[in-house]
């Protein structure tokens, strides 16, 4: 078994190993180290599968491009053809040797008949990164349907984990059984959706947190996708993610290519939340990854939203600055006529009717007290009623032949229309470099409908690709300056936008109640600094639910750390305790935005999540009930995870605001200090006090 070639990841916990001689390469094995001394020729043993009664003379794998034309009843890696109809099922075979440069590798395959190529990289650090790239190497062109990357992982994984959910409503897991058969969740809204996040998870049954093979795949792409979870009648089993083409997206021309978004992997053979740190570290070591403080920002909109006075965003903007707020975030209505959601989108020059002397003004009032300036842009959307749109109606992604379907007054603009990226960029290069601008709020409130250029072909892949130029462009001009990715809360929400921008927009929803879940279910493969998660007002926008300043706060804590509230309003009272919250976050800030973020499996209604520094010299626990409990006394919380032979104190942080209990509700230790070793903490745990309803204590570990 020459052809066979080994992986490690960095910490030595994980292996893959891949089989070149296929063809097409086949993952033969991904999983947990087989040591220094395993036998490959043992594991190609292992692997063989005896001819089933019925079936083809061989076995068909399951490689990362599953090929039809040698058998595979799954569904196929690569679908297309030639014009007739043909090459359609193409066989590959190995083209050259693979090259190796440390834990990267690229095997490349050929189909002479078909005048296919193939190539396939892998790459293993803290996750698994893969990629595949089809060349037309005929003389005709082909039209590809579809190109995924396929991962096949162990036949005791009978459990699936996704998540789903809808506006105000994001990131909901939903577990089930992985039955004989195939799961397939398909995204066709022109961004990475609320209900289908291109992200899954297969596991032992009943993995959890802690315990359980895990394996983990997302796809890095903030289009349109396909996720595939299938059980093949023999039992194998693998995962298959990639992006869902319109008819006619990819022609592929002689000589042209068509490359995969990545696919990024992680396994884990104890638990999702040993998982979950291979996608957090994968994104961590990105280039443009901002490794310094996340700055506490305060947003306008909740506060004002379309009311622009100068005056009392000036108020808004010195509250903030005593609060300890770093950042100050102008959001929707500063620009052309936009009053309302009617109108406006596209003409991205500031309002002489709102801002008679422009910007300058606030934004020195906002810098002038120490803080930075940020501002909302949606820059991929149009309102019918705009200037932009009235010289140029050819620039909406709309089929000319149709009367458009509207959402929220607006239409998607062509950015893949050299021309209108042109107009784009050209304004918003100007708002940077003519104002002392740091931030930018970047959202994206529709889907695309019947999404088409001005070809009329469909264009939701050309303007993926379009954005991620923009945003690109933007980046090399104006390198200083941090893009948050918002679309309707947490409708793009992906590895793949993330490397264009800081920070995403987690829900639209601040109600503490929902984002308790909500952030928890992101968590799974976004690291807290770049989650955007608000201090909302006491009663929320979106629900109508009441909570206390702490509730709030304990939940906001674990992210990227804003304010979403009128705090001019404030009484002296609270804005003291918001003022601490904010400090305290601030203190805590490194082990938040730096550390290994964990959660716990405990029972419901109760939920236990936090961080752990890196070294496990220092951990901040969350423990929050959400409804009423079943039993008068909370469970023991058991901290899986820690140093075992280190020796923690265990304190109580009191939020402002907080409600305790009565004493006699409260363990013993609750008003001091509990000192604990990690392995008692892990095995035995700890009591923590009882609560209402809807509220959350925090306890820090040094």
């Amino acid at each position: 078994m020459s052809d066979l070639i080994r992986l490690h990841s960095p910490r030595g916990d994980v292996e893959v190993v891949i089989d070149a001689s296929t063809g097409v390469p086949t993952i033969v094995h991904w999983g947990a180290s087989l040591g220094d001394g395993a036998s490959l020729g043992v594991l190609g043993a292992l692997h063989d599968r005896p001819i089933t009664r019925g079936g083809a003379d061989s076995v068909a794998p399951v490689s990362v491009v599953p090929e039809h034309g040698l058998g595979f009843a799954g569904r196929p890696g690569l679908a297309g053809n030639r014009p007739g109809g043909r090459d359609w099922a193409p066989r590959f075979a190995p083209d050259g040797q693979p090259e190796r440069d440390g834990q990267r590798v690229v095997i490349r395959a050929v189909d002479h008949q078909a005048e296919l190529r193939l190539t396939c990289s892998f790459e293993l650090t803290d996750a698994l990164s893969l990629q595949v790239a089809v060349e037309n190497a005929g003389t005709s062109r082909y039209l590809l349907d579809a190109l995924t990357v396929t991962l096949p992982v162990s036949e005791h994984a009978d459990e699936l984990l996704s998540l789903t959910g809808r506006w105000a409503r994001e990131m909901v897991p939903e577990r089930r059984p992985w039955p004989t058969g195939a799961i397939t969740a398909e995204n066709r809204r022109g961004r990475t959706s609320h209900e289908h996040v291109p992200l899954v998870f297969a596991g032992d049954p009943g993995f959890g947190e802690w315990h359980g093979e895990v394996w983990g795949a997302h796809l890095a792409w903030s289009g349109n996708h396909v996720v595939h979870a299938e059980r093949l009648p023999d039992g194998r089993r693998y995962l298959q993610l990639g992006e869902l083409l319109h008819p006619g997206e990819i022609l592929l021309e002689p000589g042209e290519s068509y490359t995969t978004p990545e696919v990024v992997a992680v396994y884990s053979s104890a638990g999702l939340t040993p998982a979950s740190w291979g996608f957090h570290r994968h994104l961590r070591a990105r280039g443009g990854h901002r490794s310094t403080p996340r700055p506490v920002l305060l947003n306008t909109w909740e506060a004002v939203y379309f009311d622009h006075d100068l005056d009392r965003l000036r108020e808004l903007a010195t509250t903030a600055a005593s609060l300890g707020v770093e950042r100050f975030v102008l959001d929707d209505g500063w620009f052309g006529s936009r009053r309302d959601d009617t109108s406006g989108l596209g003409d991205w020059v500031v309002s002489d009717d709102v801002y008679p002397d422009g910007l300058a003004p606030l934004i020195e009032h906002v810098t002038g007290l120490g803080m930075e300036f940020g501002i909302w842009v949606e820059p991929e959307m149009v309102n019918p009623d705009s200037d932009v749109y009235r010289a140029h109606p050819e620039w909406a992604l709309v089929d000319q032949r149709y009367e458009p379907v509207l959402a929220r007054s607006q239409l998607v603009l062509d950015l893949a229309n050299p021309a209108a990226h042109a107009h784009v960029f050209g304004q918003l290069d100007a708002l940077l470099r003519d104002h002392d601008i740091a931030y930018v709020k970047w959202d994206m409130n529709r889907d695309h409908v019947q999404g088409s250029g001005a070809d009329g072909a469909a264009g939701t892949h050309a303007q993926t690709l379009a954005v991620y130029r923009l945003l690109d462009e933007l980046g090399a001009a104006h390198p200083a300056v941090e893009i948050e990715s918002c679309s309707s809360g947490g409708a793009r929400i992906d590895h793949g936008i993330l490397q264009r921008t800081r920070r995403v927009w987690t829900s639209d929803c601040n109600d503490a109640l929902d984002r308790q879940s909500i952030q928890r279910g992101a968590s799974l493969f976004v690291p807290p600094e770049v989650m955007g998660a608000h201090i909302g007002p006491t009663r929320s926008h979106t629900t109508g639910r009441v909570h206390t300043l702490a509730f709030r706060a304990a939940t906001a804590m674990f992210g990227h750390l804003g304010v979403e509230w009128d705090i001019s309003s404030l009484d002296e009272r609270d804005r003291t305790r918001l003022a601490e919250v904010i400090a305290l976050h601030r203190r805590l800030r490194p082990l938040l935005h730096g550390g290994d973020t964990v959660r716990f499996d405990v029972e419901q209604p109760y939920v236990a999540h936090g961080v752990y520094a890196t070294d496990r010299t220092e951990a901040l626990v969350s423990w929050a009930l959400l409804g009423t409990p079943r039993s008068l006394t909370p469970p023991a919380l058991r901290l899986p995870g820690l140093d075992p032979d280190r020796t923690y104190r265990v304190e109580r942080l009191v939020l402002p605001g907080e409600r305790r209990s009565p004493s006699r509700h409260e363990p013993e230790w609750a008003d001091g200090v509990l000192v604990a070793t990690g392995r008692e903490l892990a095995v035995v745990g700890f009591r923590p006090p009882a609560m209402d309803p809807e509220s959350a204590a925090l306890f820090h570990l040094t």
